[in-house]
């Protein structure tokens, strides 16, 4: 869940996620053979809830680095190695995967792992569409669409042909998914949030199996997308590898419009808006749905989407209660998490409003 890169979203490195400039400047000199001058000049991206995202001047170059955040972390989670090989077999065949630099998986020089790749000079839409003038409501519809095309591309490729391969774990993926993240919310479940066991045991009693593997992103938002400059509505980046994986690309599109708060929702959902999904132009839910499957060939009733739907909000619900779990412990100060027990709950009583409606 990090994000990447204009240049005006870094701020100065908060204190709990410093580290040593000179150490990084030396590694990276001697890893690379990149003549780089003196050190270079750090700021960290303020946005993202998950991996630490840095940005890292040189005057001849700039890199943005990853690295994982302090405190608890889920199993598996935050795997520098594994992000950065992802990453690194998509350039040669997905256009939108940024360029990578360089891997260190030794903790002596920063204090964790981390990576590093190169900055794509681009826009990126977070809360608001970034400023340009002509934001008519048929270029935000070829924005939403351009952006949905980045993820039917994605899905097509062969994970086999890419050299992705090794992520699969075979047939399963949805059984393995709400086992996977029930057993998280257990885990990361503080006492001033709801079970969820009802949306739960709802999930395993009503999951379908398979309906196709693909390579799948997993955190699939705009906030995750870098836009032309020079063309605001053309997608030329995806950023954000940490969870990508071989599975239910239905899974994937489920997972993305968790995050999906519309123009008609209430304001306890408006509240929490982190991309412009609000924008007059943009698709609905239901629309992104219908565009998807058209795209794709895939049949899918309402009923039958119900399952994507809770899962994506469920799954969401875990990833904000994890991130959670860390503040309400202390093992961050970031006050931008002090709400997400509140968001938890919200997604709670989402969850239960569309398990309803298909009884």
């Amino acid at each position: 869940m990090t994000r990447s890169p204009t240049r005006s979203d870094a701020r100065a490195v908060r204190a709990e996620d410093a580290f040593d400039v000179a150490a990084l400047a030396a590694w990276l000199r001697t890893e690379t053979g990149a003549t780089l001058t003196g050190l270079p000049q750090v700021r960290q991206f303020s946005g993202g809830a998950s991996n630490l995202t840095y940005l890292v001047q040189y005057p001849e170059r700039e890199l943005i680095l990853r690295r994982p955040p302090g405190g608890h972390r889920a199993d598996g989670a935050h795997d520098m190695a594994r992000e950065y090989r992802v990453q690194t077999a998509l350039g040669p065949v997905f256009d939108y995967a940024p360029p990578t630099v360089a891997l260190c998986e030794d903790d002596s020089v920063l204090g964790s792992p981390f990576y590093l790749m190169e900055r794509l000079d681009g826009l990126i839409p977070r809360k608001e569409l970034p400023p340009e003038p002509a934001w008519t409501a048929p270029r935000v519809r070829a924005l939403c669409t351009n952006v949905l095309d980045v993820l039917v591309d994605l899905h097509a490729i062969d994970p086999t042909a890419a050299g992705l391969d090794w992520m699969s774990k075979g047939p399963g993926y949805v059984t393995r998914q709400v086992s996977g993240w029930s057993d998280r919310y257990r885990r990361a479940r503080t006492r001033n949030v709801g079970s969820f066991e009802s949306v739960m045991s709802w999930l395993a009693a009503h999951q379908p199996p398979d309906r196709a593997t693909a390579l799948i992103h997993n955190d699939f938002r705009f906030d995750n997308i870098v836009l032309d400059p020079a063309e605001p509505t053309r997608p030329i980046g995806l950023l954000d590898w940490e969870m990508a994986t071989i599975g239910d690309p239905l899974m994937d599109l489920g997972s993305a419009l968790a995050y999906w708060v519309q123009a008609d929702d209430n304001l306890a959902f408006k509240f929490f808006r982190r991309q412009p999904t609000h924008t007059r132009g943009m698709l609905t839910r239901d629309e992104v749905v219908e565009y998807y499957c058209r795209r794709t060939g895939i049949g899918l009733t309402d009923r039958e989407w119900a399952f994507y739907e809770v899962f994506g909000l469920f799954r969401l619900a875990v990833i904000c209660q994890q991130i959670y779990y860390r503040y309400y412990h202390r093992q961050t100060t970031n006050p931008a998490f002090r709400s997400f027990g509140l968001a938890v709950r919200l997604l709670e009583w989402r969850c239960r409003a569309v398990i309803r409606r298909t009884r």
